[in-house]
């Protein structure tokens, strides 16, 4: 069964396209740790929120990992559990866009490596990162949590840099080359990311 959905993802992506997205739309997160909802404004990061838009239609983030989740910092996701869905979009980088809200609690942006390499890697900031991330645009806001903050900062954090970190030192090959199948291996109490809908 799960071969079969990765077979449907992995031909739905082929012939996919993306199309704008909305100036403000919600995503609901189905986590094993309960629910919570992102709003995201396209005015804040234009090129953030719309491979957002894209990323959640094509149910890239469906069956995830919460991966890297560090108490007073932030809970980050978005590599795909099938390999080679996230091999597929590990290299379609969005240009930065400026940086127009702070991160401070509750705001939402993508992860990176360097200016322009944006791709699928998002992290809601649980404490205020404004002094460490705000000094580049590659880390602009593009969407705020409106409900269920409660449900983000419970998230399994035991692991904390270890089972997702290294981003930037190129420390994630292994999770690109196994998957859910190696994180849930080696780090079996990261909380899952089962279903992310756009509710409106």
């Amino acid at each position: 069964m799960k071969i079969a959905c990765s077979l449907c993802l992995l031909i739905a992506l082929t012939f996919w396209h993306p199309r704008q997205a909305p100036a403000t739309f919600r995503v609901r997160f189905e986590t094993t740790a309960g629910s919570f909802i992102i709003e995201t404004h396209r005015d804040w990061s234009p090129h953030g929120a719309v491979r957002f838009y894209e990323l959640v239609r094509s149910g890239y983030y469906d069956d995830s990992r919460f991966f890297r989740v560090v108490p007073g910092r932030w809970a980050q996701f978005g590599i795909s559990g099938n390999p080679a869905v996230a091999q597929k979009w590990r290299k379609l980088t969005i240009p930065d866009d400026p940086l127009t809200h702070h991160n401070t609690p509750g705001f939402v942006a993508f992860s990176n490596t360097a200016p322009n390499t944006r791709s699928t890697q998002v992290y809601i900031n649980i404490g205020d990162n404004s002094a460490r991330n705000d000094s580049e645009a590659a880390f602009a806001p593009f969407g705020q949590v409106i409900e269920g903050m409660d449900v983000v900062e419970k998230l399994y954090s035991g692991y904390g840099e270890h089972s997702g970190g290294g981003m930037r030192a190129g420390h994630q090959d292994e999770m690109f080359a196994g998957g859910n199948k190696y994180l849930d291996a080696n780090f079996p109490k990261l909380d899952k990311l089962l279903h992310a809908t756009i509710i409106r």
